[in-house]
């Protein structure tokens, strides 16, 4: 090699900048938080850009390849009330389908949907790259441009300067992302893409305090050499099923369409291959410094932590249509590549199976998500927006939620409006939200019907009743679709009206069905809402005793008529609740108040309320080390005016 070529090969620091573009809102990563962010903004009116690593990585599934799931379900229809596009994207991508929770009250049912992942990523590219005022770009953000505490742009790596006026991050797990496989650890991104290393740094240089968490992933095995003839089938449901509320009956797949998963289980034996090779895993041998998901461990995590079990379940998930490869949910693992072929195959059906792609660590920096406001903006620069993994989530689901949000409030800064701000009692997503922002996470937060104390409220039938009029207010939703929702929502109310004043008399039939249930016979009328509240009635059983409605309902129609009529007196008393924390969110604390000028609050609770800045008692009493007789204090502060302010 000559002198001269060496010269060519040589890398440089200096970087010669150029002007690319000026934008209303910038996003940087194209993952499930990115596209809905980046939707949003450009649906909104605003010009948009959206910044990927990789075109391969649009919304892309790097872990398993499924949406919804008990909360993360209802995530999704709340996307798509408010007029997001994961719901409609898994409708049109969906190769299985299936009600969760179906023996338990409404509360906690949820759809889960598997993808064709490919088939996902597409078709989100494709309605990315088809929407006005988006740009879709490939380019490495290195650097912010920040003027006077406000997010002016980026810059990326080959220099081009993108102005914009405001920005919102959702980097993922590529920020300095480091991935494990045994002994072997280089620097990259989810599935071998290329890792954001600069930015981070200038994140640091701006003033934020970042963390490292860690996640993982399992291996996929080919299909073909997986033996399923002991193996315990999970089909999809024969109902038909719809993420969104605007996909047609005639757009589901029927049954003999879906594909199938199948459920297997480790044993003794994949056990004491984890146990006899702890010292190489990076997870065990303190390789690792990064905190992993409790909800999602890894096999090696669950195999230590559960010790009195001798086995553990396995999934087998179909990853697409066009190909034979499989996810294996529930082997996520950082083990060296020999060891985990040995693990996979001392599991029943999986004697033969070949790996294509082994499992893996990954470590990543993430923002704490207490420097950030409920509206996703950084408390830390101005006009910068964050969303997602980078904001310490784990989940597609949690991360497209923030991503909208982040989106919508990023352009409605632009246009000069309040930021939109969902409660806990309007959807999963206000609980998401508030969690992170009061509480922080010292772990991948995941979302859990758990943490919501009014989940009755937020089920995953009535989304749209909960969030369609915020959506068509901030324009995501049209006015067609919105026109549809009201006649809905008239439908609904008509007929538990209907329900509320038909009587039913006694009669030998009636008689005769209530007593095959073990009840006693009916000897005055009654109410036809109150028969249906009857566990063993349904809205079909009901029609047998009263004239059906004048118009034919729509099946969607009748499951909200019949919860809200079942349930009418629990969700009263949610009702109640809410009213109250409505009193409590009312009362706004003023910004810039001076915590130590009043006398009486507790040292960790001043610390903690200054950490948080709480905009309003509600939130104030959710922090954690704030007590009562803190809140009491502070709202007889807020209440008298006797607020002392930082000069």
């Amino acid at each position: 090699m000559t002198d001269n070529n060496k010269k060519v090969l040589k890398t440089t620091e200096v970087k010669h900048t150029y002007d690319a573009g000026d934008f209303d809102v910038v996003v940087v990563g194209a993952g499930h938080a990115g596209s809905e962010a980046a939707l949003a903004a450009a649906r909104m009116g605003q010009k948009t850009l959206l910044l990927t690593i990789s075109l391969e990585m649009v919304a892309f599934m790097p872990c398993n390849p499924s949406l919804g799931g008990p909360a993360k379900g209802t995530v999704v229809r709340e996307i798509d009330a408010l007029g997001g596009e994961m719901g409609k994207n898994i409708d049109k991508t969906y190769i299985q389908m299936r009600l969760l929770n179906t023996g338990k009250g409404p509360a906690v049912q949820a759809l889960r949907a598997q993808a064709d992942k490919h088939a996902y990523h597409l078709e989100m590219k494709n309605t990315i790259e088809k929407e006005p005022n988006l740009t879709l770009r490939q380019a490495i953000v290195d650097d912010l441009v920040v003027e006077d505490g406000q997010a002016k742009g980026v810059i990326t790596n080959t220099g081009a300067i993108y102005h914009a006026k405001t920005v919102v991050l959702a980097t993922g797990t590529s920020a300095r992302g480091q991935i494990y496989i045994g002994e072997l650890r280089y620097s990259s991104g989810p599935n071998n893409s290329l890792p954001a290393i600069k930015l981070s740094e200038n994140l640091e240089k701006n003033g934020f305090k970042l963390e490292r968490f860690k996640t993982g992933t399992p291996p996929r095995v080919n299909g073909n050499t997986i033996d399923f003839t002991n193996l315990e089938e999970q089909p999809g449901d024969e109902t038909p099923h719809h993420f969104s509320f605007t996909t047609p009956y005639t757009d589901y797949l029927s049954l003999k369409d879906q594909v199938s998963c199948w459920l297997t289980y480790t044993n003794p034996n994949t056990h004491q291959i984890i146990r006899d090779n702890l010292d190489r895993s990076p997870l065990f041998n303190g390789v690792i410094d990064g905190i992993g998901p409790r909800y999602c461990p890894s096999i090696e995590d669950k195999v230590m932590r559960f010790a009195d079990k001798d086995r553990h379940q396995v999934f087998l998930e179909p990853e697409g249509r066009g190909n034979d490869e499989w996810y294996v949910d529930g082997m996520s693992n950082s083990m060296p590549e020999e060891l985990q072929q040995e693990m996979l195959q001392s599991i029943e059906g999986l004697e033969n199976a070949k790996m294509m792609r082994p499992g893996y660590a990954i470590e990543y920096d993430m923002i704490p998500p207490e420097q950030m406001k409920p509206s996703m903006e950084s408390k830390v620069i101005s006009g910068l927006f964050t969303a997602g993994q980078t904001n310490g989530t784990s989940g597609y689901e949690e991360a497209a939620g923030q991503g909208l949000i982040a989106g919508i409030n990023a352009a409605r800064l632009v246009q000069g409006k309040d930021p939109i701000i969902l409660k806990r009692s309007d959807a999963y997503i206000g609980v998401l939200l508030d969690d992170l922002v009061t509480k922080g996470t010292n772990e991948p937060y995941r979302l859990l019907t758990s943490r919501a104390e009014y989940r009755l409220l937020l089920r995953n039938d009535n989304a749209d009743m909960r969030l369609t009029p915020i959506g068509h207010e901030i324009g995501l939703i049209s006015d067609e679709r919105y026109q549809a929702f009201l006649e809905k929502k008239a439908d609904i109310e008509a007929e538990i009206k209907r329900l509320e004043e038909i009587r039913i008399k006694p009669s030998a039939a009636i008689n005769e069905f209530v007593e095959s249930f073990g009840d006693k016979p009916l000897k005055d009328g009654i109410i036809a809402a109150q028969f249906l509240r009857r566990p063993y009635v349904d809205y079909q059983k009901l029609l047998q005793f009263i004239p059906a409605p004048e118009k034919q309902l729509d099946a969607r129609v009748i499951e909200l008529v019949v919860v809200q009529t079942k349930y009418a007196g629990y969700i009263k008393k949610e009702q109640e609740r809410v009213a109250k924390l409505k009193k409590m969110e009312s009362k706004k604390i003023p910004a810039h108040i001076d915590y130590d000028a009043i006398d009486g609050i507790a040292t960790e609770g001043k610390q903690k309320l200054k950490q948080i800045q709480p905009e309003t008692i509600a939130q104030a009493s959710r922090i954690s080390g704030v007590n009562p007789s803190d809140i009491a204090i502070l709202s007889v502060y807020v209440q008298q005016g006797k607020i002392a302010k930082v000069k």
